[in-house]
């Protein structure tokens, strides 16, 4: 990182941050200025971020356990002990990094969640520069992971090295696990943690990737914290005909018998259920809207929406699927070959339940919208339902709190994710889960994450990573 580059970082972070000097603690707080020590941190976050993001950690050809055995490394430089860290690889190239920074116990502890491992990135698909080394261009930071979720891990690592150096006694353990295999591969980390390690993951509560933290016209507009996800469910819809020569067709085809039940599906439309986040979402979202699309989000926030409200918003699919759970098919395989009626006619249907619906009336309705009188084998597939986490708590108060003192410009609010973390893994184990980053950029910008030229604005790098610096330390004091 140039020198000019760091200056840029912490002016802006100070800007973001609104501190005074002569009225905060400089060890919770930017510097209106660039001391040593703030050096010290952007440069030691910095170079753990480089390090990660050009560490190839994707499912095919790379290898979280190498991500994970550079980071124990910087731990024990920083003065952890070598038995406060644990690498597990239960799979070989997948492995997980736990470690406890032990605390005095008086309270539960904490737990700090985020993946090593990233999607699939290829230069000749589109990339405008080298998507496994760390670019800077016009202001970002370019490369897959530059985001999702190298940026949020490296914040987390750099912060509990910079508590254990500065000797913070936290009143509780920090626990900061770093997983495979959250973007894709079978074998999930966190899922196996969860299974397997219980003891060690057990906390009050976590963070987590997952956040919202939204740019508007230049400032932060919103601090969104994920506090459920949708359920995620697989179901595998299978028909079967006698077959024959296509010379002479048949009344029974598995191709129509599968394809009339999915057109059947395709026409269901899932009740609305308005849990508490998707209400406080809904809210902050409106304080940017006009007109009726402001009147319709009121009234969700209300509790209250008219059927007419809800199908103005429901014609969004982002806002629908705030709304209601979703049932869609992905993939379709059928036919043995071109000149013979089909035997076997196959689906592969994707639902995201909402929290607050139960999978098995889910999956009632489901089987009723397909109405396929038994001509079907249906086989389904659940993960773990995970719940909603209290927005009414330690945790939402002190992201409310230093929001409000960082960036001033900001509201907070709760959300469901439509999506898919690692959390549900956590919350269906009794752990509240908060996905949370402090990482403002524009809507434009989060949509690159999986896709072509991911890429992090820097002004909110380091601000980010002090956000959750705090926001640990706060939780554990």
């Amino acid at each position: 990182m140039s020198v000019a580059a760091l200056g840029l970082i912490a002016a802006l972070t100070a800007t973001a941050c609104n501190s005074d000097s002569s009225t905060k603690d400089d060890s919770k707080s930017p510097s209106s200025s660039v001391s040593v020590s703030a050096q010290d941190n952007t440069k030691l976050f910095h170079e753990i971020y480089k390090q990660l993001v050009e560490t190839d950690t994707t499912h095919s050809t790379g290898s979280t356990t190498v991500a994970a055995n550079a980071v124990k490394q910087r731990l024990l430089d920083a003065g952890f002990a070598d038995s406060d860290i644990q690498i597990f690889e239960p799979v070989e190239r997948k492995g997980n990094l736990v470690l406890r920074f032990t605390g005095s116990g008086q309270r539960k502890p904490l737990l700090l969640l985020g993946h090593l491992d990233v999607v699939e990135a290829k230069r000749e698909d589109g990339w405008t520069t080298d998507p496994k080394k760390l670019t800077e261009v016009d202001g970002f930071y370019a490369a897959r992971g530059s985001i999702d979720d190298k940026a949020m891990v490296s914040a987390l690592v750099s912060g509990l090295i910079q508590m254990k150096r500065e000797g913070f006694k936290p009143n509780r353990d920090i626990v900061l696990a770093l997983t495979a295999d959250e973007e894709a591969g079978k074998d999930n980390g966190a899922k196996w943690l969860m299974e397997n390690k219980l003891d060690l993951m057990s906390a009050e509560y976590g963070l987590n990737e997952g956040g919202r933290a939204v740019l508007v016209d230049g400032k932060p507009a919103l601090q969104g914290v994920q506090v459920a996800e949708k359920t995620y469910a697989i179901y595998q819809l299978e028909a079967k005909a006698p077959g024959g020569h296509s010379s002479v067709p048949t009344p029974e085809n598995a191709i129509y018998t599968l394809t009339s039940a999915l057109n059947r599906l395709a026409a269901h439309r899932f009740p609305a259920s308005l849990s508490d986040p998707t209400r406080d979402n809904f809210g902050a979202l409106a304080a940017s809207r006009s007109g009726q699309e402001a009147e319709d989000m009121r009234a969700v926030a209300a509790g209250n929406p008219s059927p007419e409200a809800l199908d103005r918003l429901s014609a969004v699919p982002e806002y629908n699927a705030q709304l209601r759970t979703t049932c869609v098919t992905t993939m379709l395989n059928a036919g043995e070959a071109e000149n013979a009626l089909p035997q076997t006619a196959k689906a592969t249907v994707n639902c995201r339940i909402l929290p607050q619906d139960k999978p098995e009336d889910i999956e009632k309705q489901f089987l009723a919208a397909l109405a396929a009188d038994g001509k079907l084998t249906v086989t389904p597939k659940v993960d773990p339902a995970g719940g909603i986490s209290p927005i009414n708590g330690d945790v939402m108060a002190a992201i409310t709190t230093l929001t409000k003192e960082m960036f001033p410009t900001a509201a907070v609010s709760s959300f469901m994710s439509t999506g898919a973390t690692d959390s549900k893994y956590a919350r269906s184990k009794g752990i509240p889960m908060y996905g949370i980053s402090g990482l403002f950029m524009q809507s434009a910008d989060a949509n690159r994450i999986h896709g072509v030229n991911e890429r992090a604005p820097i002004a909110g790098l380091e601000a980010s990573r002090e956000f959750l610096y705090r926001l640990v330390k706060q939780l554990s004091q």
